[in-house]
């Protein structure tokens, strides 16, 4: 498929906003839903509404064998070896939080040591910052280059053998660094430590092998994949995850119930508690259907390609400052224009029908380190096109116009 034949697919883009054809570049945040997801999701809620792995009726067992089926698709999508290793979160927060408030809490001692960086979202911050409160563990960052990237020289020099526990974003939601993950994974295992990886903005973009990266444990969002929102899961090893206790309890995540003692089920279901988000999975496996179907490195390619060309053109614009590196990096713009507040460019951009995200990017640390309160943000994806980033740039261009800067040179 090309890319006007993909657009085709996706009916919120065929509308106006503010009197102008829709310009989506906001796709970090949250991406559009093919009609292949849309329908999937009416089909399951008209067709195969039900409760899974309980009733015996046939609308039951179609809900379950379409639920366990989107399981395995994420189990092949990322490689990961068994059904067993995907357990379905509410997106790469939960995991993390499972992770964090499970694995965490059992293996961290006073002393020992969690590494991460400085550009992670609050997602893998925050959860840190309380597993280390809970412990007496101490968090250290690996330290960023100018450019925003990461050395590794440097995460030779941070992990230690005190070090139990690395978390590091596969992509950067701010800077779009693509982060060596597979290399990190080797260090840390060198050190006797185990790795989570972030893979919110890495999965929809680009190819992932979980045993190729050899991570212990990998987060993942269905809502950035072409997937609904409120679904996503965390792959662990299997003997990792038969180590750890589950995080919520209730219904369902338990194999014998007594008055006083509870045993849980067997992987995956263990950490699955109460009903589960069935329609979400069967979204997430029609997502996933799709992406397999335009091609995973066909997708890496043009993001790649299109992003070299904002590159290119917002480059161009007098006073335009971009963060991160200039070339190997991801689907991806964030910048500032001016002394103009990103907000008010949001605005403007939107007035233009161009939508892109302003703020800090969950990532106050980082906007700390960048020198700035926040940032103007342009993402893409598989449905976007050059004629997306012309309207960008003469959107940028009015917004310069508009508080009196000079226009493009």
């Amino acid at each position: 498929m090309n890319t006007s034949e993909i657009r085709e697919l996706f009916p919120i883009l065929k509308q106006e906003v503010n009197g102008h054809p829709l310009v989506y570049l906001d796709s970090a945040a949250t991406s559009q839903k093919p009609i292949q997801v849309i329908e999937a999701l009416k089909h399951y809620y008209e067709w195969d509404n039900a409760n899974v792995h309980r009733g015996v009726h046939t609308l039951g067992s179609r809900a379950t064998d379409a639920y366990e089926g989107a399981r395995e698709k994420v189990a092949k999508f990322i490689h990961a070896s068994s059904e067993q290793e995907i357990i379905f979160t509410r997106g790469t927060t939960t995991a993390i939080n499972i992770v964090a408030g499970s694995f965490a809490k059992s293996v961290l001692r006073e002393g020992d040591e969690i590494v991460i960086t400085p550009m992670e979202h609050h997602s893998n911050l925050i959860p840190w910052q309380q597993a280390a409160k809970a412990t007496g563990a101490t968090l250290k960052y690996i330290p960023l280059q100018p450019d925003g990237s990461i050395s590794i020289a440097d995460v030779e020099n941070t992990i230690t053998e005190r070090t139990k526990i690395v978390s590091v974003v596969y992509v950067s939601n701010v800077l779009g660094v693509i982060n060596p993950v597979k290399e990190i994974a080797r260090i840390a295992h060198k050190h006797g430590a185990k790795i989570l990886v972030d893979g919110a903005q890495s999965t929809p973009h680009m190819k992932v092998d979980v045993q190729d990266l050899d991570c212990d444990f990998y987060a993942l969002s269905g809502h950035k994949m072409c997937g609904p929102t409120g679904i996503g899961a965390l792959y662990g090893k299997k003997a990792l995850l038969e180590s750890m206790e589950p995080v919520e309890f209730g219904g369902e995540m338990i194999d014998h119930v007594d008055l006083y003692e509870s045993t849980w089920k067997e992987l995956p279901w263990k950490f699955e508690g109460g009903t589960p988000i069935i329609a979400g999975a069967v979204g997430l496996g029609a997502a996933i259907d799709f992406l397999q179907e335009v091609g995973m490195d066909n997708i890496y390619k043009h993001d790649i390609e299109l992003t070299n060309y904002a590159m290119e053109r917002m480059t161009q614009i007098e006073d335009l400052i971009v963060y991160g590196p200039t070339k190997d990096r991801a689907g991806l713009i964030t910048f500032n224009l001016g002394d103009v507040h990103p907000h008010d460019v949001a605005t403007v951009l939107d007035a233009e029908g161009v939508a892109v995200r302003a703020g800090h990017h969950c990532c106050q640390p980082l906007m700390r380190w960048l020198q700035v309160s926040a940032t103007a943000r342009a993402s893409f994806y598989l449905y976007n096109t050059e004629a997306d980033i012309d309207r960008l740039v003469a959107a940028l261009q009015k917004t310069k116009e508009y508080f009196g800067h000079a226009t493009i040179g």
